[in-house]
């Protein structure tokens, strides 16, 4: 439980009653606590939601423009997060684009570069399950148009492939 007495400070000033008088605590339940922890360079973020973790590469550390073959920049990397992952479960591996594009067109290049990324894992984790799938710019994790103009940051935050296992 946390207690917010900077909300009840704030709700008081709202409905015009006197800041200066006591105040109850307020408690409440807290839900859907997610850690994210971003790289200096923003090319990679893990977050942890619940028990699963899910490690994100953005697409330019691990493809050229518009490929799904892996460089071998790429393979150094994977080789990282590969000692990250510990599950006796799947790991699933989701591909996503921006909104650039056809959406058909994209949704392929998702899959193959989900596909490319479980190959990989798949010979540094001998033994595990994996699942791909690719959404196309179906799950943005910014928007990429912001305040009408397209943002080049969001859309380059929304081309990654995602690493999710649980340990």
């Amino acid at each position: 439980m946390f207690r917010f007495p900077s909300l009840v400070l704030a709700v008081s000033l709202l409905v015009g009653a006197d800041p200066t008088a006591p105040v109850e605590d307020v408690v409440a339940p807290v839900e859907d606590v997610i850690a994210v922890v971003d790289s200096l360079d923003g090319s990679e973020t893990e977050s942890t939601e619940g028990e699963e973790v899910t490690v994100a590469l953005t697409s330019d550390v691990l493809f050229a423009l518009d490929k799904w073959v892996l460089t071998p920049k790429a393979k150094l990397r994977l080789k990282q997060v590969a000692r990250k992952v510990r599950t006796a479960g799947t790991v699933r591996i989701e591909g996503h684009t921006d909104d650039q594009g056809a959406d058909a067109y994209n949704v392929s290049l998702s899959q193959r570069r989900a596909l490319a990324v479980q190959r990989e894992l798949a010979v540094l984790l001998p033994g595990l399950t994996f699942e791909a799938k690719g959404y196309g710019e179906a799950k943005p994790r910014v928007p990429n148009v912001v305040d009408g103009r397209p943002s080049a940051a969001n859309r380059a935050r929304n081309r990654r492939v995602e690493i999710i296992f649980t340990p």
